[in-house]
């Protein structure tokens, strides 16, 4: 049979569309963070004090996406470090996001949850608040690298998704049904905590 009637062997092979689908995972993820600090962002231009609820609640809706974002963003290193073919295949970051990354995880992982600490940390509240203002300035800097480097491919591979290239219908759904879950599952959370945080900021 001749060479270019034989499918791409790429399209039949499990670790290949497994790389992909990843890579099409953190875009999802990383499109749905964008807009949700985004309306963080929003709350704090327009003054946090006069928001102060609607701000604690988008934060603490954020964690769960957060977590999925940061989970699959884990889950491609380890596969790479790992030798997996398929993510070898793929290659590493850019040397600059690869040593920026755990900060950057770091520095998103204690902004939430400073945040959400500063009711419960009693007489140390000024203290874990003043840091909690600190480490916006830091996660502004590692994320404009992190969504610069970015923005162009997300798009691209949200795309993708959407007119079933290089995958199948039902792995898309699965990825966007992920993302979208996940925020679900962060404003029911918040809507779980409404009543704490009202009680905040009322109190």
């Amino acid at each position: 049979m001749p060479r270019a009637n034989v499918p791409n062997a790429r399209h039949f092979d499990p670790a290949a569309l497994g790389a992909e689908g990843n890579e099409r995972l953190i875009a999802w993820g990383g499109a749905a963070l964008f807009v949700g600090f985004g309306f963080e962002g929003l709350t704090l231009l327009t003054g946090v004090k006069d928001h102060l609820k609607l701000h604690m609640l988008i934060g603490i809706a954020l964690l769960i996406p957060t977590g999925i974002k940061v989970a699959a963003t884990v889950y491609r290193f380890a596969k790479y470090y790992a030798k997996s073919p398929a993510y070898v295949r793929k290659g590493p970051p850019q040397i600059v996001l690869r040593i920026i990354a755990p900060f950057l995880v770091m520095n998103t992982a204690f902004i939430l949850l400073s945040g959400l600490a500063i009711p419960l940390s009693g007489s140390y509240r000024h203290l874990v608040e003043g840091l909690h203002k600190l480490s916006l300035w830091t996660w502004l800097l590692l994320t404009g690298i992190h969504v610069l480097w970015y923005l162009w491919r997300v798009p691209r591979l949200m795309i993708a998704d959407l007119t079933g290239r290089g995958t199948s219908v039902g792995a898309a759904v699965q990825r966007i049904a992920v993302v979208v879950g996940g925020g679900v599952a962060g404003c029911a959370l918040a809507l779980v905590l409404f009543g704490w945080v009202k009680a905040f900021v009322t109190g």
